[in-house]
């Protein structure tokens, strides 16, 4: 068994599949790729046993057959070589030697049989997204998501696919982020939880791709398909939490502002805030926005004034820093609406501008009490 490929070609590819590879696994055939030979083509897959990827390269051969190759070793010798082909050669006392203009190197394989095979998905439903839609989607909402290992679906970002649009939600119970598309449906209703670690990868991926992306699901697991690239996880198990019930739907208060503006002013300010609450302090009143912040410990403070379109009552409510740098972070637009109701009551921040027609984003943010 032989194949000739390009080494910098060859290393972009498994970067990016190599991302799923767990730095300790539980079985030693999982720190390996498995590589499958079909003439021309060679397929590449890496799993951690709950996702697998899989991507099929154009390689110079003539031979068929599978092998088991350790992952790490391999990277780092690609990463060493300049731009040139590679010859890979699998010899009879289980080793493939590697030549390069310059050397021969020489690596110890496993059987190809040995690697666990990528879920089949049994009468699945499907539909296909536009790349930059699903890419938007991801990086929009998986920031809002859990890292609680006794709330599982709330460590995942929550599918909702029907004839009307799709949604895109996460939540960890202190923000929450709604990401909906009325300009693209699905043929039938459907909803799954999707793990956070395959989207981070299909993210990367992703990123600047224009394909069309196949999505098959069931009950218990998703399947995604684009350019040469194949993933399949096991999705969370669980029913995801009533989000719209917390989506406070009257919100007489209205702010607007510029979104960097704002950023910038609670990221100066909140550098003087308490460690461990992170706690900012909103107080708005006519058309002036106060942001401040104090540290009672260590006797530090800090108050900025901003100019701010308003309509509502004078309030004052207090946030997390760190939760509204993220999502303002997150969003794009120039100008940012804030709507509250009460200083018990969840914020909700929206883009003023620059979404597409039919895209929609919702961030909710709960408020901390304030220390009067």
């Amino acid at each position: 068994m032989k194949f000739i490929v390009s080494s910098s070609y060859l290393l972009k590819q498994l970067q990016v599949l190599g991302g799923i590879i767990n730095t300790s696994n539980t079985l030693a055939i999982l720190d390996n790729f498995l590589f499958e030979l079909d003439k021309d083509s060679l397929r590449v897959s890496a799993s951690d046993l709950e996702t697998t990827i899989s991507g099929t390269l154009e390689v110079e051969c003539d031979s068929k057959g599978s092998i088991a190759v350790p992952a790490r070793l391999l990277l780092d010798i690609l990463k060493s070589f300049p731009e040139q082909p590679l010859t890979f050669v699998v010899e009879e006392n289980n080793t493939i030697e590697i030549s390069s203009n310059h050397g021969k190197y020489a690596l110890a394989y496993a059987n190809g049989e040995e690697f666990p095979k990528a879920i089949e998905i049994s009468s699945p439903s499907s539909t296909v997204l536009q790349s930059d839609i699903l890419a938007t989607a991801i990086s929009k909402t998986i920031f809002a998501s859990g890292n609680d290992d006794l709330r599982p679906v709330m460590s995942g970002v929550f599918f909702q696919f029907s004839t009307e649009g799709l949604t895109f939600v996460a939540t960890d119970a202190h923000k929450l982020v709604k990401y909906t598309r009325e300009d693209v449906k699905a043929s039938e209703t459907a909803d799954f939880i999707m793990p956070k670690k395959p989207l981070n990868l299909m993210k990367s991926i992703l990123a600047g791709s224009e394909e069309d992306v196949l999505i098959e699901y069931n009950e218990s697991n998703a399947k995604f398909v684009f350019e040469n690239v194949e993933l399949v996880c096991r999705l969370i198990d669980g029913k995801y939490p009533n989000y719209e019930a917390v989506i406070p739907k009257e919100n007489p208060n209205k702010l607007t502002i510029d979104r960097s503006q704002f950023l910038s002013s609670v990221k100066r300010v909140s550098i003087f805030s308490n460690k461990t609450t992170h706690q900012i302090r909103l107080k708005i009143a006519g058309a002036e926005l106060n942001v401040s912040a104090e540290d009672i410990d260590y006797s530090n403070k800090a108050e900025e004034r901003l100019t701010c379109s308003y309509q509502g009552d004078d309030m004052q409510i207090g946030f997390n820093s760190r939760f509204l740098t993220e999502m303002l972070t997150n969003l794009t637009s120039d100008e940012i609406s804030l709507e509250m109701s009460l200083p018990n009551r969840a914020g909700i921040l929206t883009p003023a501008d620059g979404l597409d027609e039919g895209e929609q984003i919702i961030m909710l943010v709960m408020p901390v009490m304030l220390n009067s």
